[in-house]
């Protein structure tokens, strides 16, 4: 293209290529230069879209790079967390196997109190009825001995105050009798049948006191509460009899728990963690080499970006010249003008149409160099990289055996027998899938092995079984107690308090007034000594009246209240000593039979629920380890992160950009050849022709004019200018 620009320029300078600066008007010239001239145009606007995709590319290309940095951090950031967090959750898994042996420890050794809780749950159903009823009874009786003791004490005030009132009715009885008995008495005869009446009964007797009295007091010798007590402190002792019973099988089921933990902690071991920190470090090695080195890639990239830059300004510049050249020719042109007279404008058009042929001479050479470097390496990087890789090609040739030693991952995990190739653990990681399945760890691990604790749980069975946990039997109550309570109860039915309401009543019908009041008619007649007498004695019988309702009515109704809610009480206490009999009776026969059936009861149950923790811990970690542990989406990620930054950003922007500036250089020819044409129609020429289409037929005289045979229509005639 240069050597043909050279020949090209020296030949117009020497005035030969392409005719001289001439142009024939013919009949068709219009329609050779519309011809032309939309061939140019259709060739300039397809080199300026190419031009566009070029500028387009170009700078998705620098777009690319410049983002590359950032994604592709981001990329190694997700594999080096994923990587750091795979040891992390195998010791997750680890760590809650030892809170399942620790909390398996803390229960065994803390068997007492849970278990000893669960049997005294089951004792408590019956036992604690008859408690409750014994300490009830034990309240009542307590009770009743304090409303005795009120009792006997208001028995004894009242027998006194009843003893004060007899003396002094007494006294009065004999003065009366006396006066009556004085000659100077008239009709007091029949007044001394009334004296006989003047007398107080105060011996108040309640029937069967004595008795109860005894039979209480028996009651609270045999002091209920402390039989309660003891009960529950037998109760009580329950726990710790079961840790004592239990001590040599918690030992030894101790024991049998370090061995679980030996035996889980070789997960750890067995686990590729080696190989995932080592692959750790190396990501971390090529993270720093990338941060050491972006600077140097992205001077490189401005450089390119420049080069780029420039390369397209001289497409443009071409495309920029062609379209000149198309506006201003036309702008300029006059068809019917001769073309030695054509305008600067017509002619300023032609000349930048030369001169877009004229640059692409130049630089279509350089141009073609830069499409073939770029070609080579675009294209090379898309065959043989990014087409391989994405279609998995890429991957089976770095699992040749011997290529890359670092990339045989049995190797690497210390098996040579593993089968794990790159391509299938792609494939698995870009479903998500765990480390388990990815590396067919079940090969190298053997889990179910690792996670057997059937074998363990059957030991510490085996140990329990050995173990008989016996209580020693509870008595709730003596039979000594309980005859003595039937005793009780038997004997409390000779209480009888209506003698004693009779009484009461008796005493408070007593009404000395009306005797007075008698004793005042009969002092009415009778001299002034008798009558001061008889008023003296009324008054006194007044007295002793007013002393029996302020002081021995109010005992009395004090004593009947008391009488009543004794009566009430032991009612009451009759009814709980048969409920206390009943009950202690059902306990007891409770204890004797069921002692033994709920302690194997309930410490199946504890240990059911211990071994229970292993049983669902080693479920828990099979389906954790086997998918969930190490998901490697990430892994897979970074790889399609490569494949995106590489092939799907840099590489098809470069690919485009050199494709588009080959499509230019492509058009580069018939532009050259349609704009240099389209030009001599534009520029100012320096031979002159014209052509007559309507020369007037008159006759022309043949004087001197030979007949040769040339027509005499249409002779041209050439003029130079």
């Amino acid at each position: 293209m240069p050597l043909v620009g050279f020949f090209l320029a020296c030949c117009r300078c020497c005035g030969n290529c392409g005719g001289k600066m001439y142009q024939k008007q013919t009949s068709s010239i219009n329609c050779r230069r519309r011809t032309l001239y939309g061939f140019t145009l259709a060739t300039t606007l397809i080199i300026l879209a190419g031009n566009i995709c070029m500028f387009l590319s170009n700078e998705a290309l620098k777009m690319s790079v410049d983002q590359s940095h950032k994604e592709l951090s981001q990329s190694i950031g997700n594999l080096n967390t994923f990587l750091t967090a795979v040891p992390q959750q195998v010791d997750g898994v680890l760590n809650e196997s030892y809170k399942t042996v620790e909390e398996a420890g803390r229960k065994l050794n803390n068997i007492g109190p849970e278990l000893g809780k669960q049997i005294q749950n089951q004792f408590n159903g019956f036992l604690r009825p008859a408690l409750r009823s014994v300490t009830t009874l034990d309240e009542e009786t307590k009770a009743i001995s304090t409303q005795l003791a009120q009792l006997n004490s208001s028995l004894a005030e009242l027998q006194s105050n009843a003893n004060r009132v007899q003396a002094n009715l007494t006294a009065s009885r004999s003065r009366l009798n006396e006066t009556l008995s004085k000659p100077g008495c008239e009709g007091c005869d029949k007044l001394k049948p009334s004296l006989q009446k003047l007398q107080l009964d105060t011996s108040i007797t309640v029937p069967g006191l004595k008795d109860l009295q005894s039979a209480v007091d028996e009651v609270v010798k045999m002091n209920l509460e402390s039989k309660v007590t003891e009960v529950e402190d037998s109760f009580n002792s329950i726990p710790q009899r079961v840790t004592n019973e239990t001590k040599d099988v918690i030992e030894r089921s101790n024991q049998t728990l370090a061995d679980i933990n030996t035996k889980l902690s070789q997960i750890a071991k067995d686990f590729p963690l080696e190989f995932l920190t080592r692959l750790s470090n190396d990501v971390a090695v090529v993270q720093t080499d990338i941060n050491n080195y972006m600077p140097y890639v992205q001077g490189a990239e401005y450089i390119r970006w420049c080069v780029c830059l420039a390369v397209c300004c001289v497409v443009l510049l071409v495309v920029v010249c062609n379209l000149l050249g198309l506006m201003f020719g036309p702008a300029g042109l006059k068809p019917k003008a001769d073309p030695t007279n054509r305008s600067c404008t017509a002619d300023c058009g032609g000349t930048f149409l030369m001169m877009g042929a004229g640059f692409s001479f130049l630089f279509s050479w350089l141009l073609m160099i830069v499409v073939l470097v770029l070609f080579l390496l675009g294209g090379n990087v898309y065959t043989l990289f990014c087409q391989p890789l994405k279609n998995g090609q890429l991957l089976q040739f770095l699992e040749t055996p011997g290529l890359i030693p670092e990339l045989d991952i049995g190797s690497q995990l210390g098996q040579e027998n593993i089968s794990v190739s790159i391509s299938s653990v792609y494939r698995e990681c870009e479903e998500n899938r765990p480390l388990w399945t990815a590396f067919r760890l079940a090969e190298l691990i053997n889990l179910d092995d690792l996670l057997n604790v059937s074998k363990y749980t059957d030991q510490i069975q085996q140990e329990f079984d050995k173990t008989n946990i016996s209580l020693s039997s509870i008595t709730v109550l003596s039979p000594e107690v309980k005859q003595q309570l039937l005793d009780f109860s038997t004997g409390m039915k000779d209480f009888d308090t209506t003698s004693v309401t009779q009484q009461i009543n008796d005493i408070s019908s007593i009404n000395l007034n009306t005797t007075a009041d008698e004793i005042d008619k009969l002092a009415t007649g009778q001299k002034d000594a008798i009558k001061s007498e008889l008023q003296n004695e009324a008054n006194q019988l007044r007295r002793i009246q007013f002393d029996i309702e302020i002081n021995i009515i109010p005992e009395l109704k004090t004593l009947n209240s008391s009488i009543k809610s004794l009566q009430s009480n032991w009612k009451k206490v009759n009814g709980t000593v048969g409920e206390v009999l009943n009950n202690v009776g059902a306990a007891q026969d409770s204890l004797n039979t069921n002692t033994t059936q709920i302690v194997k009861t309930e410490s199946r149950k504890f240990l059911n629920c211990l071994l229970d923790y292993f049983l669902a811990f080693a479920a828990w970690a099979k389906l954790v380890i086997t998918t969930q542990v190490g998901r490697c989406g990430p892994l897979a990620g970074t790889v399609d992160s490569v494949e995106v930054i590489v092939c799907a950003y840099t590489v098809e922007s470069l690919n485009a950009f050199w494709f588009s500036l080959g499509w230019c250089i492509l058009f580069f020819i018939p532009s050259i050849i349609f704009s240099m044409k389209l030009a001599k129609y534009y520029r100012r020429m320096h031979e002159s022709d014209g052509f007559d289409d309507h020369i007037p037929m008159n006759s022309i005289p043949m004087n001197g004019f030979p007949m040769n045979g040339y027509p005499m229509n249409g002779f041209p005639r050439a003029q130079m200018k």
